[in-house]
């Protein structure tokens, strides 16, 4: 397969961009970092790709070495595509982009698109420092929005990636989350911010944390 047009500079982030810098790229990590996902799925949460591009991004990033693709075991005849390690080194990355943007979010227009775990990415920090407060325990925690529910996945014990890494949230309820929390996107704006905090957030009525794990007391400040 041909390689894609390079920047042709010997530069670290010149480097990077060739890999990631076409559109639609990093949105396919974002989705990838929730587990492995078939193309419709793909295509479902990535709203206004054509199969065109989609197919032929999935096809850049496996070249790079971003995903893979595999077929699902019996009695399932699909493929899914996952992020391999390198691809899924590029969390702090999204991460970085999401806090630079969260300032863009102050007015939601009439043509936006929204799925609740698009939160996912800059709520991973903004529940990091409760986190690493509890030791650095592995844990889970759903988060309930007027949108949609979906899960954040702390530490790494093993998951379902050939190489036991676990991906780092997930759509959808958790089977047995260490803790819950209920907020609207409002909130979940401020703390993408950081101008809010989850406990101060649990102090104004902003969110409510369920749970009597100490990853959930740690959520509420306690």
């Amino acid at each position: 397969m041909p390689r894609r047009r390079s920047y042709d500079q010997y530069c670290a982030a010149a480097r990077a961009l060739d890999a990631v810098g076409d559109r639609w790229t990093l949105l396919i990590v974002r989705e990838l970092l929730a587990g492995p996902r078939r193309y419709t799925d793909l295509h479902a949460d990535l709203p206004g790709v054509s199969t065109d591009v989609l197919a032929s991004r999935l096809k850049d990033m496996e070249r790079d070495e971003l995903t893979t693709r595999r077929r699902l075991p019996p009695p399932s005849a699909a493929y899914v595509y996952e992020l391999t390690e390198r691809g899924r080194g590029l969390l702090p990355v999204l991460t970085a982009l999401a806090e630079w943007g969260a300032p863009a979010l102050a007015e939601r227009l009439p043509t936006d698109a929204v799925r609740a775990h698009w939160f996912a990415v800059p709520l991973l920090r903004a529940v990091s420092g409760p986190y690493e407060a509890t030791g650095g325990t592995a844990g889970t925690v759903e988060v309930r929005l007027d949108e949609g529910v979906f899960h954040l996945r702390l530490g790494d014990d093993g998951g379902t990636a050939p190489d036991g890494a676990r991906p780092a949230y997930g759509d959808g309820p958790a089977a047995s989350p260490d803790a819950r929390l209920t907020l609207d996107s409002d909130t979940c704006r401020a703390l993408s911010t950081g101008t809010l905090t989850v406990p101060d957030g649990v102090r104004a009525g902003r969110i409510e944390v369920t749970g009597e794990t100490t990853l959930a007391k740690a959520l509420r400040g306690e």
